[in-house]
């Protein structure tokens, strides 16, 4: 049986594992609607009661997509949450038509968890002197809004700084994941959120699906282990085992991966890791914090680069080196030489506009030189 969360100080109870709609199956890059319909609704028929997407996730398709999946009875059987994108936000009345174009999308009346997207301090100013903090309210008690809240992607300092000011709000959502503690708001900014009583929803949990396929040097930690799990399980145990992590993002887009994440959250729990298990996690953790060069996740909001660089893709090919050595170094060559010359990482101006969005604070543009040299 699927395991349950309070959900912060709210008296909602969630289940463990949520499904993020950023990922879905597509074809020829649009969402494969029968397929996505058909492991979506898979994991709701198991037991998934929360589903996560965002005004801009799939080219803004994915909220379509969710009002789709919800009809046919399945609206009563989930709590439905979608993101504000702020950066579309530059006067009060945006927040209105911004929230009424989703609710279209969704085909709903009320959003049960809007949060505020991908909150950095200089966005979060934005909103919150445009009144955004009354505009909820208000919304809120006219029965439109369950719940709100903010993703985020900055420091611990600024995460906290959001926490203390964001009144009414009742949960957060953060990056975070076994190799992301000390990564923007961390484990310092999950243990804050949740002593002040909010929900802490967790994206990124397998760091864009990079723990699922681990180099050899990491697999061998697993093998050795003899306790028969998967990276993939392993990270997501590592999550669930903490209280004051109220929800789990999965991004899944295949039937196996849901049915994998499923079996998973059943035998999960607070406090679910053995000893053994977490001496394992630990020995996973140093072992690729000497491996991993770039802290990509290839999110896609540095994309699109003025001139057409690629950053995601070329990040990974050159992880791919440092990670797994030289039996990545061909193929990483190969797939860079079928990018078209302006999505090299040399045609990069060093605009800097790419990080002055980048989540990771990753400094994009010194890197560019590097991942030329090792790829070109």
């Amino acid at each position: 049986m699927m395991h349950y969360r309070v959900f912060g100080k709210t008296e909602f109870t969630v289940s463990g594992l949520g499904f993020g709609c950023m990922r879905l199956p597509t074809t020829e890059g649009k969402i494969n609607f029968p397929e996505a319909m058909r492991i979506v609704r898979h994991a709701i028929d198991e037991g998934v009661t929360y589903l996560d997407t965002a005004y801009g996730y799939h080219d803004g398709q994915s909220e379509i997509f969710v009002g789709k999946v919800i009809q046919d009875g399945y609206r009563e059987k989930v709590a439905l949450a979608t993101k504000m994108p702020v950066w579309e936000v530059n006067a009060e009345a945006d927040f209105g038509r911004l929230f009424d174009e989703q609710r279209r999308k969704l085909q709903v009346e009320t959003i049960d968890f809007y949060m505020l997207h991908a909150l950095n301090l200089g966005a979060w100013a934005k909103v919150r002197d445009l009144g955004v903090i009354s505009w909820l309210a208000k919304t809120k008690a006219a029965g439109k809004i369950g719940h709100f809240g903010f993703s985020f992607h900055d420091q611990t300092a600024a995460f906290k700084q959001i926490v203390d000011e964001f009144e009414g709000a009742t949960f957060a959502q953060i990056q975070y994941n076994l190799l992301n503690e000390d990564v923007q708001a961390g484990t310092e900014g999950l243990s804050y959120a949740a002593k002040k009583g909010l929900a802490v929803i967790i994206m990124e949990p397998l760091l864009g699906g990079t723990l699922c396929a681990p180099p050899p040097a990491v697999q061998a930690l697993y093998d050795a282990s003899g306790l028969g799990l998967t990276p993939a399980e392993l990270s997501l145990r590592w999550l669930w085992n903490k209280p004051e992590v109220s929800l789990v993002l999965s991004g899944m887009n295949s039937f196996p991966q849901v049915q994998e994440n499923i079996a998973s959250a059943r035998r999960a729990g607070i406090g679910c890791m053995s000893e053994a298990e977490t001496e394992l996690a630990a020995a996973v953790q140093a072992k690729y914090r000497g491996l991993t060069a770039i802290p990509c996740t290839a999110c896609g909001y540095c994309q699109p680069c003025p001139v057409g660089v690629k950053i995601p893709e070329v990040f990974s090919m050159f992880n791919d080196i440092e990670v797994y050595g030289e039996t990545r170094v061909a193929s990483s060559k190969r797939r860079y030489a079928r990018l078209e010359a302006q999505q090299h990482a040399d045609a990069c101006i060093r605009c800097r506009h790419c990080e002055e969005k980048c989540p990771q604070d990753i400094p994009i543009s010194e890197w560019m030189p590097k991942v030329h040299a090792a790829l070109a």
